[in-house]
């Protein structure tokens, strides 16, 4: 397989949290997509001209209804051979019953405890789900780097 047959996928990415917790999606269980019925970030597919600020802006206004903070920060860019992932973080400054979910099958906020554990109940699935790999990841170095620096 050379270079050409491999698609990149430029996302941005949201970590955003509310009392320790870490809000996150349960993706749709539709096998064609990434993370099938994995909870995983809101975000997405960053559009041609805008930059990744821009983009997660625009996920988290599409998946939730939540317009995010004037201040945003990035965390740090995870790249693998199949995406290239900007990751920001800020502050859930509403109550989720505020949030509208117009993307996936569930949403909650996530514990540290979840997050190591790499599953979390979902009500809707009626069952526990697992995390997304690399969203478990990122989450945990971001814990880690909140608790070095706090």
């Amino acid at each position: 397989m050379n270079n050409q047959d491999k698609q990149v996928h430029y996302v941005s990415l949201a970590i955003l949290y509310k009392d320790n917790k870490f809000l996150m999606q349960l993706r749709d269980n539709i096998p064609t997509i990434p993370y099938p019925g994995y909870w995983a970030f809101f975000g997405g597919h960053i559009e041609a001209g805008e930059t990744p600020e821009i983009a997660v802006r625009r996920e988290i206004i599409e998946e939730i209804s939540y317009t995010l903070p004037e201040k945003i920060y990035e965390f740090g860019r995870y790249d693998s051979e199949k995406a290239v992932r900007h990751v920001f973080h800020a502050p859930l400054e509403v109550e989720l019953d505020q949030l509208v979910l117009g993307e996936g099958w569930d949403m909650g906020l996530v514990t540290p405890e979840e997050i190591r554990q790499g599953k979390r109940y979902s009500t809707a699935a009626g069952e526990e789900r697992p995390l997304g790999d690399v969203h478990q990841r990122i989450l945990l170095d971001f814990i880690k780097l909140r608790i070095g620096n706090g």
